[in-house]
């Protein structure tokens, strides 16, 4: 059985997601150890969510779990997620991974995001084969979505979409003075945003201190520690996208607090007290603090959120259309599966008997194959409405009635089979 539980900017405030997202890579092994056959938690600016499998799921436990894994008081977490249960986990995750949970519906980052996050799981050893399954068709529904509606042409990502509420502050991209503070995927998004904006002026720092690789490849300028306050304090646009936490704070800018610019109708100019800094990490990667500064302004994920733009409606019921279609071919084949191990100690037993009556026909004088081969045609003629029954009844959710049905007629059970069997089968 599947279970989700989901916290995510529909249902909780964005201190909770930030609070949440700290420590993801202690939730799935801390569900480990409370009982569940596996779990993968997939966390990012927007959105924390825990999935797991187990044969009876106890939500409450799973909530109770996560938040002393993560160090929040259950109280804290009251109304502020929602629990998705088996039927529906499938729909949920293809939807979520397709963007159309996201705060910018289409965005394309989530869906490496979910990628990760199966292999995080991988690493840490908490994946099952059903989680497997699950995570490894989202990113098939993704790509389905991607390839046959609108929808990723319609929607825009946190990096555009924050670059394009920097428009009203920003005359001319190629006069900007930017600098980049992180080096992963994020950051490579927000560079490419930036030169499509015809930035040229781009530094970047890395708090980890693969400023320099990162550089070497984008052919942008990397910025040593010992630099990084200076080169803060006369750029006129930052922008943060790293997973390490407060780098950017009063100290860099070396300034007293004061009125905030806070205004993002302000053209930018040359002088080193107007800027406007761009966080996008999660956790906030700048102390709210900066915001007081004079002559700088805020844009965080908090307020990016708040100008998302409306859905694109035919694309995103176009897009919901395949996740729903995705979601029901993922139920059916586990259908599927669930039959097949009777399925296998059925053709097990019916071979076992033919070897046997073709080994007789042999010792009888059988010497062209004929007996043989009409024999193996018979048995699998004979299998053949079986099979399909039993596929038939699994989809209707009936599968207990072809297992109770192959031990009445048989004497069989699905545990009869062994792997090899199954293979030989």
């Amino acid at each position: 059985m599947l279970l989700c539980v989901t916290a995510s900017h529909k249902t909780a405030s964005f201190e909770l997601l930030e609070r949440l997202s700290r420590q993801p890579e202690t939730v799935a092994p801390s569900l480990m150890a409370a009982g569940v056959q596996g779990a993968v938690v997939l966390a990012t600016c927007n959105r924390f969510e825990a999935y797991v499998e187990a044969e009876e799921v106890d939500s409450e436990a799973v909530i109770e779990t996560v938040a002393q894994a993560t160090g929040i008081p259950s109280a804290d977490l009251d109304g502020s997620y929602q629990v998705v249960d088996d039927p529906h986990v499938a729909e949920h995750l293809f939807a979520v991974a397709s963007g159309l949970e996201s705060v910018v519906s289409g965005e394309g980052e989530i869906a490496g995001q979910v990628r990760r996050a199966l292999s995080g799981a991988r690493e840490q050893g908490t994946t099952s084969p059903q989680l497997e399954r699950l995570f490894q068709r989202a990113s098939q529904a993704q790509r389905k979505v991607k390839n046959v509606t609108a929808l990723h042409r319609a929607g825009r990502s946190l990096v555009r979409l924050s670059l394009e509420l920097a428009d009203s502050r920003i005359a001319d991209w190629s006069a900007e003075r930017v600098l980049l503070v992180g080096t992963g995927s994020y950051a490579a998004v927000t560079l490419a945003s930036l030169r499509e904006r015809g930035a040229v002026d781009i530094s970047v720092y890395s708090p980890s201190g693969r400023a320099v690789p990162f550089a070497q490849k984008h052919g942008i300028r990397p910025v040593a520690i010992a630099d990084y306050a200076s080169v803060a304090q006369h750029a006129s646009l930052l922008i943060t996208c790293t997973s390490a936490e407060m780098v950017l704070g009063p100290a860099q800018f070396d300034r007293q607090p004061g009125a905030a610019a806070g205004c993002l109708s302000t053209t930018s100019g040359a002088h080193p007290q107007s800027q406007l800094v761009i966080d996008l990490g999660m956790p906030r990667n700048v102390d709210p603090a900066v915001a007081q500064l004079e002559g700088v302004a805020l844009l965080d994920l908090e307020t990016i959120r708040l100008h998302a733009p409306l859905e694109e409606l035919h694309a995103t019921d176009a897009a919901r259309h395949v996740v729903r279609e995705a979601a029901e071919s993922f139920h059916l084949d586990g259908s599927r599966q669930s039959v097949t191990p009777a399925v296998v100690a059925l053709r097990t037993h019916i071979f076992g008997l033919l070897e046997a009556e073709i080994e007789r026909a042999r010792r009888r004088g059988d010497e062209n194959g004929r007996v043989e081969q009409a024999m193996r045609h018979l048995a699998g003629v004979l299998l053949h409405t079986p099979t399909t029954r039993a596929h038939e009844l699994a989809a209707e959710g009936r599968a207990d009635e072809f297992h109770a049905a192959l031990e009445a007629l048989y004497g069989l059970s699905a545990e009869s089979s062994t792997a090899s069997d199954a293979a030989s089968a």
